[in-house]
């Protein structure tokens, strides 16, 4: 089961069949621990809609609201190597290293609803930047209350270059007007998502594949409820939380994000986030 936030309200997607859910207040629809069954029960409440391609198109919106979006850093094998090799120059590259094998995770702070956008919107890339790829992760929705209740996917737009200079600037790194996309949807199930699926992204540049790579969720080091475990320990979210939860997908060191590129990051069965760079 999906669903979709919308200008005129909730979509829920169900065997292919569409259901609209008028009005309804995307935070208090989703801070919920049984989000999956109170979905299927809104499906009997809803007004069936033949014309949810449109409306895909049209109203489509961010699964996102009042909720915070964080995210996690060198939570993959390859980002720790990437990250330490961007950072040798300003002596950082250590701190990735032990990052990597220490007990407790990276989490930052990545963006609130204004710098967020969401699938066939546009991110932006830093006027001050001159190193800018996407990241591609599996991102959580989770409760006020801790809990894991859907998924979606997450580009966590990233200046390489900023980061790569001192690991200090890492705010400045992660975080500007359209530096982060979620979508296009929430996915919803009984039982966690499995860790056998694959996160795809590809980079179209003037309508050609200009970059190619994929990874296995089970290439994770940390567990999703481990990352979540540590964000919630000290921080409350009234109306709950999204969390990135890293990329295992590094282009070379070589490419950087154009103008006018076309970025599609696929994990089945959430869908395709698709965004152009601005």
């Amino acid at each position: 089961m999906k669903i979709y936030k919308l200008k005129s309200g909730i979509l829920i997607e169900e065997y292919d069949s569409f259901y609209l859910l008028n009005n309804g207040n995307w935070d208090e629809f989703v801070n919920d621990e049984d989000l999956y069954q109170k979905s299927k029960k809104a499906i009997s409440e809803s007004q069936k809609v033949t014309n949810a391609t449109g409306l895909l198109e049209s109203e489509l919106e961010p699964p996102v609201q009042s909720q915070e979006l964080w995210a996690s850093g060198v939570t993959y094998y390859n980002s720790s190597l990437a990250r330490q090799e961007e950072s040798k120059k300003s002596g950082g590259s250590d701190l990735y290293a032990r990052v990597y094998q220490a007990d407790r995770p990276e989490l930052f702070f990545k963006a609130t609803r204004h710098r967020i956008v969401g699938s066939g919107d546009a991110v932006t890339i830093r006027k001050d930047s001159t190193w800018n790829v996407p990241e591609p992760e599996l991102t959580l929705m989770i409760t006020s209350t801790g809990k894991i209740v859907g998924y979606t996917i997450g580009n966590d737009m990233s200046s390489r270059s900023i980061e790569g200079e001192n690991p200090l600037y890492l705010p400045q790194a992660k975080t500007w007007d359209g530096s982060a996309s979620i979508g296009p949807g929430l996915y919803l199930d009984e039982q966690p998502l499995s860790a056998n699926h694959q996160i795809e992204m590809e980079i179209l540049r003037n309508g050609k594949q200009g970059f190619f790579g994929n990874i296995g969720i089970d290439q994770m080091k940390r567990s999703s409820e481990e990352l979540v475990s540590w964000l919630y320990r000290e921080c409350s979210f009234p109306h709950g939380c999204l969390l990135m939860t890293g990329t295992g997908i590094i282009p070379d060191d070589d490419f950087t994000l154009n103008h006018g590129d076309e970025i599609r990051i696929t994990i089945d069965p959430i869908g395709t986030l698709t965004n152009r760079v601005k």
